[in-house]
């Protein structure tokens, strides 16, 4: 038996941003991020200088998370960290605060799989967001990552299908670079994508077995085509910025429908939900709502603030390991890489 209310401390760290947040049962009373625009100047992210400032950070983030929430560490049931996958560096930083401060309150430890996070974000109780019933097919979407995730209960997840190289976050992000967009560029491409004609050029669509993706070709395809407009007409990507962005959009989220269609023909499974940063872009998001009525899906679509990397999220699966007794001790270790 648990005592009610649970709250539950969250602390994610798995990369860029130092993020904390504090929730009562499956509801977030505070989520706090702290950005690093430092990495910027670098056209991507700097480990070494990620991890410093998760050191700045992480003491600011949970002070405020805390303070927001408007409770006291000594009402705190659990903490909860990321333990991968992420940036060596970055884990470390949230994993030795976590497993600090829950020896010196005395509560237990809990571990948290990333990617587990995104799929549950969406059982945070949010006012006008429904829940997904089991089973479900999660389209898990990053710069790390891109994923179906079968979901049969909360600890019962198995990737059916994932990249065979390179993630469809870094597909956009690699294509912004070679546009000359600033980093990160996968926000710019979507926003300028709602600006042009996703016909007006086309790209191949790469030829994967099954449910898996692949997205190195693609990259390969659009700077080699980027490469003769150019020696055509120098002022190329500027003339045709909108529509290039559009085009590049159009063939990504063909690319992850058609494996969705697939997924769903093969598992029988119409409830669809996504997650990861690259969720938060209009088109997917779009396109998924429209899938509802064009194929009878049920789609689910997180809150946007829970799509980037958020320590909420961790929460959520912190809450459900904290009402299985799923606990760690002070000899956990962060891993770069872990599965499910």
């Amino acid at each position: 038996m648990t005592i009610s209310p649970v709250f539950i401390l969250a602390i994610e760290s798995s990369c860029d941003d130092t993020a904390a947040a504090v929730l009562q049962n499956d509801k977030v009373l505070s989520n706090v991020v702290a950005n690093q625009l430092i990495h910027n100047e670098f056209g991507g992210v700097v480990p070494e200088l990620a991890s410093r400032a998760h050191q700045q950070n992480i003491v600011p983030v949970i002070d405020a998370a805390l303070k927001k929430a408007n409770i006291t560490k000594e009402q705190l049931s659990a903490i909860a960290f990321t333990q991968g996958p992420g940036l060596m560096g970055s884990l470390l930083v949230g994993s030795s605060f976590a497993k600090s401060l829950s020896m010196a309150l005395n509560i237990p430890l809990i571990a948290v799989n990333h990617m587990h996070a995104h799929i549950l974000a969406h059982f945070i109780d949010e006012e006008n967001f429904d829940k997904p019933d089991f089973p479900f097919l999660a389209l898990t979407i990053s710069g790390g990552h891109t994923q179906i995730v079968l979901v049969r209960d909360f600890f019962d997840l198995e990737i059916i299908g994932e990249t065979t190289d390179d993630a469809v976050g870094e597909a956009f992000d690699k294509s912004a670079k070679i546009l000359g967009l600033p980093y990160p560029g996968g926000p710019l491409i979507d926003k300028y994508a709602q600006l042009g004609n996703p016909k007006a050029f086309a790209f191949t669509k790469p030829k994967v077995p099954e449910l898996n993706f692949s997205f190195s070709g693609l990259k390969t395809a659009i700077l080699y085509f980027i490469q003769k407009k150019v020696a055509e007409n120098p002022n190329f990507v500027e003339e045709n910025l909108n529509d290039i962005c559009a085009s590049i959009q159009h063939t990504i989220i063909e690319i992850l429908m058609d494996k969705l269609k697939l997924a769903v023909k093969e598992t029988g499974i119409k409830q669809i939900a996504i997650g990861g940063g690259v969720s938060a872009n209009s088109g997917i998001r779009t396109t998924l709502k429209n899938a509802e009525q064009k194929y009878g899906w049920k789609t689910f679509i997180p809150k946007f603030e829970y799509t980037t990397d958020n320590a909420a999220m961790i929460g959520i699966v912190g809450y459900q390991k904290f009402l299985n007794e799923k606990f760690e001790n002070s000899a956990v270790v962060s891993k770069a890489r872990i599965s499910f």
